[in-house]
């Protein structure tokens, strides 16, 4: 960067009342979205208001660079990456300005959540119908950008035909609104002297020949193709009285959207709503041995009034067998199916709906083609939607360099087409030697059909620009768009003068050239493209750097091919309404610098750039990205790729310190359980310290711990010495099984209580508890970054337990963190590989196996006696990620007088150590705030608050004032 830039960024800064960001971490961050491209930027921008973003625009043409808009950048084909300013509406431009239920007509700003949306729009019965995979994090802006479309697009068109109005700054900073208008009022339009109406005089002008229009319609894809973004609309936009084409109102809105921020930077979307669809509903989910059968009966399932018809094929159902949370999301697939056809049925009449699945069956049966179809209902119908809208995500799991490539995986035809069109598309995929991806709207005429390139050899960045080339000739041949859904951004531009012909071309250039003279808006998007083969992700024919790592992440190929499972998909971003965990620290701050995706980037940006010799993980930025990262391991769960931040994190932490030395305040924390130990002999004076405001104030300003934050008492007694004494050997002739017993850290000199409720427990249901020495479980080592000293843990409580546990003698535990380490960490820790990974097979969590032996009619609900409880579950992060919450839930409810209900509490905030860290402690309690503590708070003084991690239950108390059981102490009680 040059001074006088450097300078102008500085007053660019100065002037904004949002925030400016320049320094190499941000940049590196948004270099990339969910697409192949990497293009460094200036700078990004997080503008607050709509002077903000004149100040933006005004810097532009002063200064001749380019802004790219941007919500949450999940765009697939590049629109959201380039050298300019990125320009981020997704903190700051999130409201709903207003709702009209009479009119069904929502107006937003463009960095407003779809799904978010909807769900406050679900009080109006009303919604917005456009229904894409990334519906949980994409925004609506973005959306209008794309003119995403959907796996609802079959029933309710796509974005453009909900697009009303657009409240716009243009490229000289003067506002306009778009909007519906007639004949006449758009020749007053372009009466107008001022960039609006040379806007609408250029447009008058370009289009009012029959013989331009003629020519549109020639070049341009198929009418009945609805779903297609080449280029400009231009065949939308004269589908108007004004052109005589048709009696519609005229609407700029028809062009803009699916512009992808090229024309225009608009800061208010008004939208047609959908009444609610009826609440009756089937999925038939037919399973085929083929791909091509697949195809063909899609016309037949087309001929049902479908609301949704969607294809997987093999490679992306294989996906779903490496990722936890997709497992179960996946119960309904039967055998080894090369295609799944997704097909769901709507209708306000319960009857009725069964009577139109019993057709589509029918007709399927009689075409012969699919081997299975499989009727879904209720929630077993949003599981099945939930792994479609995994497709991409679940992509980055694919071990190694060769990844499934966004090129071609947008195009559209015509339904009649569609099969002619795919297997002429597989004929040519195998000349490649290609068996590509097929999956998503197969009843719109469009799969994402994708190859599998390694990008980082210039070879198949040959066969990239070959295959999309190849693959456009075929498009165009069919009539088809190029584009149905993601847009033309960079990997498709280049071929849009191919695709509507090179007149057309020269049209939109000229429409591009009025609206935005200095090409300040998104420049290489549409016209002027950048070629679809630079700016990649990966240099190609790098040589692939050599990163050693303590633990073991031979899984994906190294923790640098970890880092480049993410794709960029985003699902980190979902808010906290929506459900979830992934991303903790994101909830609360909105900044993409805190999502799993940002972190990743990082990773893979410095990993990949540090000089020969170099400690790659010596890096300010990494220490700064990672620090907010609550090891919370929803990525592990929730990232369809399963990047796995937590585990890089601990490496980071490890080799970072092992070069700049590990603080006071850490040593502390990880060495807390030994400095316990001493102190449970005096913990009557250790407590009083802890209470005391003068001791404790000192304590925590020594240690660098929140002011706010209480500490945790130590147990005046200790679990393994009260199960060293001989009393308590008991002997059950009733015994059902023999369980290993696990004494975290946590349970033995802070909980000490909670361990006496479980071995009560256990003993009262007839099990045979054994206890045998063992180390600590390493987690507190793990969380700091301390590796050797974990490993040693990892080592020597795998040598401890490789001959003891089996499916006959489990090993159980108590605290999530702590048990879940040998079904994790323990697994890349260790060098005794096999031992370690017997021992997960038979380790569980206390619910889990507790649950699992209700399943097996060992346990019973006569056992608990009937008394009414109430009763509100906050599960551990580490719970979710790694098992199911559900045990607890169900555990819960065995009691006959018990209710027990799930809080959708995400993490709480705590994190181990985190929350109590004093620059934390504010983000640790915004976390907490955003659904835990409102439902803790919310919930009556009789009802029980349930949650099984110590870190949990240590932040309820302090964020509610309430005192939270673990479950065991819960079902203690409950015992007959």
């Amino acid at each position: 960067m040059t001074k006088s830039v450097s300078f102008d960024l500085q007053t660019l800064n100065n002037a904004l009342e949002g925030e400016l960001f320049y320094d190499d971490l941000m940049k590196s961050i948004y270099a990339t979205d969910a697409s192949v491209y990497r293009r460094l930027p200036l700078a990004v921008a997080y503008p607050k208001h709509e002077t903000d973003l004149k100040v933006l625009i005004a810097f532009a043409n002063t200064n001749k660079v380019t802004l790219i808009p941007r919500t949450a950048g999940t765009s697939l084909a590049g629109q959201c990456v380039g050298e300019g300013i990125v320009v981020d509406v997704s903190k700051h431009f999130t409201k709903i300005i207003s709702i009209n239920k009479e009119a069904r007509t929502v107006t937003v700003q463009p960095g407003i959540v779809k799904d978010y949306l909807n769900l406050q729009l679900e009080p109006y019965g009303l919604f917005f119908s456009p229904d894409t995979s990334t519906s949980n994090r994409c925004m609506i802006g973005g959306m209008v950008g794309n003119n995403s479309s959907g796996t609802t697009s079959i029933q309710y068109g796509v974005t453009r035909d909900k697009v009303l109005e657009l409240k716009t700054i243009l490229s000289d900073g003067s506002e306009a609104v778009f909007s519906q208008l007639t004949s006449e009022e758009f020749h007053k339009k372009t009466a107008l002297n001022n960039l609006e109406g040379k806007i609408y005089n250029t447009i008058y002008n370009e289009l009012q020949s029959e013989t331009v229009r003629a020519e549109i319609h020639k070049q341009f894809p198929k009418p009945e193709i609805h779903r297609r973004n080449t280029g400009y609309a231009l065949d939308k936009l004269m589908d108007a009285d004004v052109f005589g084409e048709s009696s519609k109102p005229f609407n700029m809105c028809n062009l803009l959207s699916g512009s992808e921020g090229t024309l225009a930077f608009s800061t208010e979307i008004t939208l047609h709503l959908d009444v609610l669809p009826p609440t009756a509903r089937i999925m038939v989910a037919a399973h085929f041995k083929s791909v091509e059968d697949a195809l063909i009966a899609t016309t037949t399932c087309m001929q049902h009034h479908l609301y949704m018809c969607e294809m997987m094929d093999k490679i992306i159902l294989d996906c779903t067998k490496n990722n936890l949370k997709q497992q179960e999301n996946r119960q309904f697939v039967v055998g080894d199916p090369e295609a799944i056809l997704m097909c769901e049925l709507k209708s306000n009449d319960k009857t009725d709906v069964i009577r139109q699945a019993e057709a589509l069956i029918k007709d399927l049966e009689l075409e012969g083609l699919s081997y299975a179809n499989v009727v879904l209902i209720d929630d077993d119908i949003d599981k099945a939607i939930e792994l479609r809208k995994a497709g991409l995500g679940l992509l980055g799991n694919i071990i190694g360099d060769k990844k499934s490539a966004a090129c071609i995986e947008d195009t559209a035809v015509a339904l009649p087409d569609f099969a002619n069109y795919i297997n002429e598309f597989t004929t040519l995929m195998k000349g490649y030697n290609q068996k590509a991806i097929y999956y998503a709207h197969a009843g719109a005429g469009e799969l994402h059909l994708r190859p599998v390139l390694n990008l980082k050899l210039s070879e198949d960045v040959v066969l990239f620009r070959k295959i999309t080339t190849d693959v456009a000739h075929l498009v165009k041949k069919y009539g088809g768009s190029m584009s149905g859904e993601h847009g033309d951004g960079i990997v498709r531009a280049e071929f849009i003068p191919l695709m509507i012909g090179d007149t057309n071309y020269q049209i939109i250039k000229r429409i591009k050239a009025v609206f935005d003279p200095n090409n300040i808006f998104n420049a290489g998007k549409i016209v002027d493209a950048f070629p679809m083969d630079e700016g990649l992700r990966y240099v190609p024919d790098r040589t692939e750097p050599e990163i050693s790592t303590l633990m073991d992440f031979s899984d994906s190929e190294g923790i640098l091919r970890q880092a480049e499972k993410c794709n960029g998909s985003g699902d980190c971003r979902k808010p906290a309404e929506l459900g979830g965990t992934m991303c903790p620290s994101y909830r609360a701050t909105r900044n993409e610098k805190d999502t799993t995706r940002a972190r990743a980037n990082a990773l893979r940006e410095f990993l990949t750039n540090t000089e020969n010799g170099k400690n790659s993980f010596n890096h300010e930025e990494l220490k700064d990205i990672l620090d907010l990262c609550l090891s919370c391991k929803g990525c592990l769960n929730e990232c369809p790729s399963t990047v796995d931040i937590s585990s890089m994190k601990a490496e980071f932490l490890y080799q970072y310190q092992k070069e700049n030395g590990f603080s006071l305040r850490s040593k502390m924390f990880v060495y807390n359980n030994k400095v316990n130990e001493i102190t449970t002999h005096i913990s009557g004076i250790t407590n009083f310290f802890f209470k005391t405001k003068l001791t404790s104030d000192f304590m925590k300003k020594t240690f660098g711990i929140a002011e706010k934050r209480s500490m945790p008492f130590v147990s005046s007694k200790s679990l393994n010495r009260y199960i060293k004494n001989a009393n308590n050997k008991v002997v059950n002739v009733k015994n059902i099984k023999t369980i290993y017993f696990f004494v975290d850290e946590f349970t033995n000199l802070l909980d000490t209580e909670i361990g006496l409720d479980a071995i009560a427990l256990l003993r009262g249901l007839n099990y045979d508890l054994k206890f045998v020495k063992h180390e600590e479980s390493g987690r507190a080592f793990i969380s700091k970054g301390f590796l050797e000293q974990a490993k040693d843990c990892a080592t020597k409580n795998v040598n401890v337990y490789k001959d003891l546990i089996s499916e006959k003698t489990p090993l159980v535990g108590l605290e999530p963190s702590a048990i879940f380490t040998f079904k994790d960490e323990y697994l890349k820790l260790t060098d005794d590989k096999e031992s370690a990974k017997r021992i997960a097979k038979h380790t569980f969590l206390i619910e889990d196996f507790l649950y699992s032996e209700i399943e097996n009619g060992n346990i019973k609900s006569e056992q608990f006696h009937t008394e009414e409880k109430t009763i509100k579950i906050h599960s551990h992060c580490h719970q979710k990620a790694m098992s199911n919450q559900l045990s607890t839930f169900k555990l819960l409810n065995l009691p006959k007088g018990y209710k027990a209900t799930i809080i959708p509490s995400g993490c709480c905030g705590m994190a181990g150590s985190f929350g109590y860290e004093k620059e934390h402690y504010e983000v640790s309690m915004a976390i907490g705030e955003q659904t835990l503590f409102p439902a803790v708070r919310k919930a009556s003084k009789d009802v029980i608050i349930s949650a099984n991690g110590t870190s949990c239950r240590h932040q309820i108390k302090d964020g509610t004032d309430r005192v939270a059981l673990h479950p065991v102490t819960i079902l203690r009680r409950a015992l007959l």
